[in-house]
C-alpha cells in the first residue's frame, strides 16, 4: 500500500526525473522521509579515508570523504529494466553512481532484505561486466557495471549505466528502508567513470535546463518528505531571491563558505574561507572540531571530556598565553612549548628573549599537539572578543569538557531549545542563520523525545580541509538550486 500511495502522489505531482513535463514545464519527483532512531544516528559516520584508499580514490577529485548513509532520511522510487523493476534509492548530491543490489548477491545477508535486480527479466539489459567497488564510511559495496533503461516517474532514461552490487560490506544497512543510491554529483568522482543519471537526463532532452532544485520538508507530520525539481525550480518552495555562489571544485557540489557565527560571535576558523560540500545524503552538519566544540559549548550539548585536552590547559596554559601575548606566530607556539614537532626531522629556529633555540620535530599527528593547536586557536578567538585572561582560561577548560563525540552525537536538553543562540553560515557575503529549532534534531523514542545537536565533528587535513558538510539540517532550512549549466549553487529561505 505504501508503494501504491507514493506512486499516486508522484503521478499527481507530475513526472519525475527526466521525462514528460508537467503543466508548469518542470519535471518533479516527490520524496519519502523516514524517521530517525538513536541506533541509526549513533551508527552514522562521516569520515576521511585512510591513506591507502585516499591515494586510490582521489585521482579525479580534490576532496574525498566517506559516509555510511545510516542517518539518511529522504528517498524515493525508480525503476530499472523493461519492464521496470522497482527500487527505493537515496538521491545523493554527495556521490555520483547509481547502484542497486543484484540477484547475483548471494553471500551478503544485507541483500536478502532488499529488492534485487534480475537481469534476465529485462529485455533491454546490456552486460558491461567491469568490476567496481564503492567505499563508504563503515565498509564498501562491490559488484559490476551494467546498462539498462531507468524509469523515473513516467519517463525512461535510455541505456543508463549502473552498478549491480553483489557484495554489501555494510551490514548496518540491514534495516534501512532504501535499496540503493542514486548519485547527483559530477562524473569526476563516479566509480568506473559511469555517466550519472542526471547527465543523461539533459543529454536525452528530458529537461530543458541543466538545473535541478531540492526542497526538503522538515514538517514531521507531513507524509511528503520533499521534492526534487529537474529542469528548474518551484517558487512555492522558497521565499525571496536565491544567493548564488560558484562551484569551486571538481566532483562534488563544493563551494566556499565564510565565517560561522554563534549569535553575533565569530568562531574564527573560516573567516578567511572554508570549503563546504552540499550533501543531501547525510542528515547532519559536519565541520571542524575547533568550531563544533564552540557551538556545543554555546548550546549546552553534552560532549566528551578529554583529559589530554585538560592536561595541556593545566600544564602549558601560562607558556601558551605568554607566547600569544608576545606575538609569537600561532603556528609556532605548540612547537615552541614542545608539544608539536615538524615532520621529516626538520630543524626550526625560534627566537625567545633574543636567543635562538633549536627544536627537532617528529610526527605532528599526536593528540597533545592537536589539542595544543585547538587551545591556541580558541584563545585567539576569545582575545578578539576582548575577554579577560581568567575568563578565557575557564572557557577553554570547559571546551575540553564538551568536545564532540567522534563515535556518536551530542545530547541536548529539549526544554532549553528556545534559549539557544542562532548559528549562522556566511555564504556569498550573506548570512544564512539556523534557528535552534532547525539545527536541533528530535528523535522520538518509545519512552521519550530525545534532542541531539545537528553538528558533528569532521577534521580534514590541509589542503583538503578545513571542510564543512552541509547536510539535511542545512538543506531543510534553505531551498537549494544545483545549476550545472552555470556551475553554481543557489540558496533561498525554504517555504
Amino acid at each position: 500500500m505504501e508503494s501504491i500511495r507514493f506512486l499516486l502522489i508522484s503521478i499527481c505531482m507530475g513526472a519525475w526525473l527526466g521525462g514528460s513535463l508537467s503543466s508548469d514545464g518542470l519535471a518533479r519527483v516527490g520524496l519519502k522521509k523516514r524517521n530517525l532512531d538513536l541506533n541509526s544516528i549513533h551508527a552514522a559516520r562521516i569520515t576521511r579515508p585512510q591513506a591507502s584508499s585516499f591515494a586510490r580514490v582521489t585521482s579525479n577529485a580534490e576532496i574525498v570523504y566517506l559516509k555510511n548513509y545510516l542517518d539518511t532520511q529522504y528517498y524515493g522510487e525508480i525503476g530499472i529494466g523493461s519492464p521496470p523493476q522497482i527500487f527505493t534509492v537515496v538521491f545523493d548530491t554527495g556521490s555520483s553512481n547509481l547502484w542497486v543490489p543484484s540477484s547475483k548477491c548471494l553471500l551478503s545477508i544485507t541483500c536478502y532484505f532488499h529488492s534485487k535486480f534480475i537481469a534476465r527479466l529485462s529485455r533491454t539489459y546490456t552486460k558491461i561486466g567491469i568490476p567496481c567497488k564503492i567505499q563508504y564510511g563503515s565498509g564498501s559495496v562491490s559488484g559490476f557495471l551494467s546498462q539498462d533503461h531507468v524509469k523515473v516517474g513516467d519517463d525512461i532514461i535510455i541505456d543508463q549505466e549502473f552498478a549491480e552490487v553483489t557484495r554489501e560490506g555494510l551490514l548496518a544497512l540491514l534495516g534501512v528502508q532504501f535499496d540503493g543510491i542514486l548519485g547527483l554529483a559530477f562524473q569526476d568522482i563516479a566509480v568506473g567513470k559511469a555517466t550519472p543519471v542526471w547527465y543523461n537526463m539533459a543529454e536525452q532532452g528530458h529537461v530543458s535546463q541543466k538545473v535541478f532544485s531540492l526542497w526538503l520538508n522538515r514538517n514531521p507530520s507531513s507524509e511528503l518528505g520533499g521534492e526534487i525539481v529537474f529542469g528548474g525550480l518551484d517558487w512555492r518552495h522558497f521565499k525571496g531571491d536565491h544567493t548564488y555562489v560558484p562551484v569551486t571544485g571538481r566532483g562534488y557540489w563544493q563551494i566556499q563558505v565564510g565565517d560561522i557565527f554563534i549569535a553575533n560571535n565569530s568562531t574564527g576558523l573560516c573567516a578567511g574561507g572554508c570549503t563546504a560540500i552540499v550533501d543531501s545524503g547525510t542528515s547532519f552538519l559536519a565541520g571542524p572540531t575547533r568550531i563544533v566544540a564552540q557551538i556545543n559549548h554555546a548550546i549546552g550539548a553534552r560532549g566528551i571530556v578529554s583529559l589530554e585536552c585538560k592536561e595541556v590547559v593545566s600544564k602549558y596554559w601560562n607558556s601558551i598565553w605568554d607566547s600569544i601575548i608576545s606575538g609569537l606566530r600561532p603556528e609556532i607556539i605548540c612547537v615552541d612549548v614542545g608539544l608539536c614537532l615538524y615532520n621529516n626531522n626538520t630543524v626550526i629556529e625560534t627566537v625567545v628573549d633574543g636567543e635562538a633555540t633549536d627544536r627537532l620535530s617528529v610526527d605532528e599527528g599526536g593528540a597533545l599537539c592537536t589539542f595544543c593547536e585547538m587551545i591556541v586557536f580558541w584563545i585567539q578567538v576569545q582575545l578578539k572578543e576582548k575577554k579577560a585572561k581568567e575568563k578565557i582560561f575557564h572557557y577553554v577548560d570547559e571546551l575540553c569538557e564538551r568536545l564532540p563525540n567522534p563515535l556518536g552525537k551530542s545530547f541536548i536538553n529539549c526544554d532549553e531549545i528556545t534559549a539557544m543562540p542562532y548559528v549562522s553560515f556566511t555564504i556569498g557575503n550573506r548570512s544564512f542563520p539556523l534557528s535552534p529549532e532547525q539545527y536541533i534534531v528530535r528523535v522520538e523514542e518509545s519512552y521519550a523525545t530525545i534532542c541531539l545537536s545537528g553538528f558533528a565533528a569532521l577534521d580534514m587535513p590541509q589542503p583538503q580541509g578545513p571542510l564543512w558538510i552541509l547536510g539535511d539540517v542545512f538543506l531543510g532550512a534553505y531551498h537549494t538550486v544545483f545549476d550545472f549549466g552555470n556551475h553554481r549553487i543557489g540558496f533561498a529561505k525554504a517555504a
